[in-house]
């Protein structure tokens, strides 16, 4: 039996990188004087999170070895009557787990950083907030209580609002970060709003108690309508996971979120803050479980998300934003688990991505160098010859992401579909489809990206090609120094030119990022759905079986992935890699041929289901008919018009009536007095037939 883990290195972790954080962030900053460079700035902030990283796998091994669960209260904020608010640690196994991974992530994209960010005006500003944002995300996934988790909530927000608008001086990044706020205040007011509803009639915000009025919560209706109470809140709750982790519609800003630096992409939208409404409601399945309407809602939610962001993917022409949507693909596919009942397998594949998606941006970002910024994959081609380790970590991340047997992202995909299939809620007919076409889906896109990068004809280096600039969505990423650098400047090779391999500070995190994204799902798959590992962590339904009968189908790591070659997903993926390679490797007339004729189709793909056109009409439009209407009404003419003029006016013409009255002669004054004495008289003259 291992001893009690240690308060005092659990608060290490979060505070190391914050330590950090302030040291480049207050030291090293232009507002500060710059009183340490850039090399006090990156060792500060990358010891930080090293030492985070250490002490969350001490912690883990610690869990795994028999110790117990820590959950205590380190700090009260206040009291307000019976409410305590306080800021406390509850770290299990589901939270060490995060732990390590949201600290290794973050280690890997730290040192990436040197390399990427070398020549950038802002590198100390960087390092400060990719800081910030490790400390934030590691107050959400220790706490033990909703407070805290609120507070852990809104400051990967703002962080991730001043990574995605890093670059100022862009307007599309500015637009961008903007978005990806708004859109994330939309989710954020439900989940307050189901945190509020919890702490009204659970009367605590402490995780331990209010699951322990779990069963109260399920008697109880919402006042004023037949609705269960606890519906409504699990409801809310999931509402603020649709914005942080990007699902429909509340997808709309994570495309965009592209603008920022390649680091934050890997670090925020592939592994951490995205994954932080997964974290949740696998944290809060005690509240979930009870109300088998909000998983239907969450299971056909993260099914529409699977499949139909996927499909975005496959027209897309800049290197980052076909990562962008496969994650949103595969956030649908977590959700999905969610929804099924399977929250160790949600959060399983959880795990297992954030390493081959974060390797996937890092690969992405690696090739942006390379091609001298240029992200668009039509004028690549044949990188392979030239930039080998970028090529094979790349091809490592795509065999993972499509689940091919063996790699990590197998072990936790299939997992999922088998866990759809063996789901009998409402929707679980649609979320089986979906997640079956969704593998080929995933297979086709993410190989056209790696064939039209990595293999083919050498379409970069010439005087016209594809203008990286004239394509749909403009998300150029450019490393060096677009925080004041000239639009007009050339991106891409010039004639002549070849790719290079990256350094080794940008190479070295995809070499360590490939070897997770191949062993970690072998390795984990057994303790982590099958044995002990989320025991007392995770509650599951005796009526919800899923996890059950794969637990009965499941025979070894080995017999799994050696059944798979024989199992629909592996076909289905098989088919989309082949027919990737047919399109665009042997005939690439096919899909222009197809985009021609089904332009109709394409233009819905093109402008994104024209979400962004429904957001830009309905809800600014209307914010926007609605705040002219409250300025024009309200503020002009009810306060300007009749407060602020309308008292003025009405002091002027009282002013103006007094005036008549100051005439200035003492007759005129003489005579209102005597009229005034003889007011009172008469006032105050007793009647003379009073009795």
């Amino acid at each position: 039996m291992a001893g009690q883990l240690n308060p005092q290195l659990l608060l290490a972790v979060p505070l190391a990188p914050l330590a950090g954080s302030a040291i480049a962030g207050l030291l090293g900053t232009k507002f500060f004087g710059n009183v340490v460079g850039r090399k006090v700035s990156h060792t500060a902030t990358i010891l930080g999170v090293l030492v985070a990283f250490i002490i969350s796998c001490m912690t883990l091994n610690a869990l795994i070895d028999g110790a117990p669960i820590y959950n205590a209260t380190l700090y009260q904020w206040m009291q307000v009557a019976g409410l305590k608010l306080e800021v406390g640690f509850l770290v299990d196994n589901l939270t060490a787990m995060m732990m390590c991974v949201v600290t290794f992530v973050s280690l890997m994209v730290h040192i990436y950083t040197i390399g990427y960010m070398a020549e950038d005006e802002g590198y100390n500003r960087f390092f400060s907030y990719i800081s910030l944002f490790t400390f934030s995300m590691l107050m959400l996934v220790m706490s033990n209580n909703f407070l805290q988790l609120f507070f852990g909530w809104e400051a990967v927000g703002l962080v991730s609002y001043l990574l995605i608008g890093f670059w100022y001086t862009k307007p599309t990044a500015i637009y961008a970060n903007m978005k990806a706020f708004l859109v994330n205040r939309v989710g954020d007011f439900g989940f307050i709003l189901g945190i509020g509803l919890i702490l009204a009639y659970a009367g605590s915000m402490n995780y331990a108690e209010v699951f322990a009025k779990k069963e109260e919560l399920a008697k109880l209706l919402l006042p004023g309508t037949n609705w269960m109470l606890i519906t409504v809140a699990c409801i809310c709750l999931f509402i603020g996971a649709m914005g942080k982790s990007a699902q429909f519609p509340l997808h709309v800003w994570l495309p965009d979120s592209m603008e920022g630096p390649t680091p934050i992409s890997a670090l925020i939208h592939a592994a951490t803050m995205v994954t932080a409404g997964i974290f949740m409601v696998s944290r809060m399945s005690p509240l979930f479980e009870l109300s088998d309407t909000a998983l239907s809602f969450i299971l056909v939610i993260g099914s529409i998300t699977a499949l139909f962001m996927g499909f975005l993917g496959i027209i897309q022409n800049d290197i980052k934003r076909v990562v962008a949507y496969s994650t949103l693909s595969q956030l649908g596919y977590m959700t999905v688990a969610l929804g099924a009942s399977a929250y160790s397998v949600a959060v399983f594949h959880l795990m297992t991505h954030a390493f081959f998606k974060a390797l996937l941006f890092l690969a992405a970002g690696s090739v942006i160098i390379g091609m001298h910024h240029d992200q668009d994959i039509r004028n690549m081609g044949g990188l392979r010859k030239y930039m080998p380790i970028t090529w094979i970590t790349s091809l490592i991340g795509s065999l993972a992401l499509i689940g091919t047997p063996f790699f990590s992202g197998f072990y936790s995909k299939d997992s999922i579909i088998d866990a759809v299939q063996a789901s009998h809620l409402t929707g679980a007919g649609f979320a089986q489809f979906a997640t079956l076409a969704g593998v080929f889906v995933t297979a086709f896109y993410s190989f056209r990206m790696y064939f039209l990068v990595f293999h083919g004809k050498e379409n970069f280096g010439h005087a016209h090609g594809h203008d990286p600039h004239a394509h749909d969505h403009k998300a150029h990423d450019s490393h060096a120094h677009d925080d004041h650098a000239d639009h007009d400047e050339h991106h891409g090779l010039a004639p002549g030119q070849k790719p290079h391999e990256s350094p080794f500070v940008v190479w070295f995190p995809l070499v360590m990022l490939a070897i997770p994204s191949v062993i970690i799902g072998f390795i984990a798959i057994e303790p982590m759905l099958f044995g002990a590992f989320f025991e007392k962590v995770i509650t599951v339904n005796e009526a919800h079986k899923a996890m059950e009968e794969l637990k009965d189908e499941f025979h070894g790591p080995v017999a799994m992935a050696v059944h798979a070659f024989t199992s629909l997903p592996f076909w289905l993926a098989l088919a989309g890699v082949v027919t990737s390679y047919f399109f665009y490797m042997v005939k690439p007339a096919i899909p222009t041929a197809i985009k021609k004729h089904s332009s109709a189709i394409y233009n819905l793909l093109d402008n994104k289901y024209y979400m962004d056109k429904f957001n830009e009409i309905v809800f600014a439009g209307g914010a926007r008919v609605l705040g002219g209407g409250l300025w024009n009404i309200g503020d002009k003419g009810l306060i300007d018009g009749l407060v602020v003029n309308g008292s003025a006016k009405l002091v002027g013409w009282f002013s103006r009536g007094i005036r008549l009255f100051q005439s200035g002669y003492i007759y005129h004054y003489a005579f209102v007095m005597i009229l005034g004495v003889l007011g009172f008289l008469v006032y105050f003259m007793p009647f003379p037939f009073a009795k």
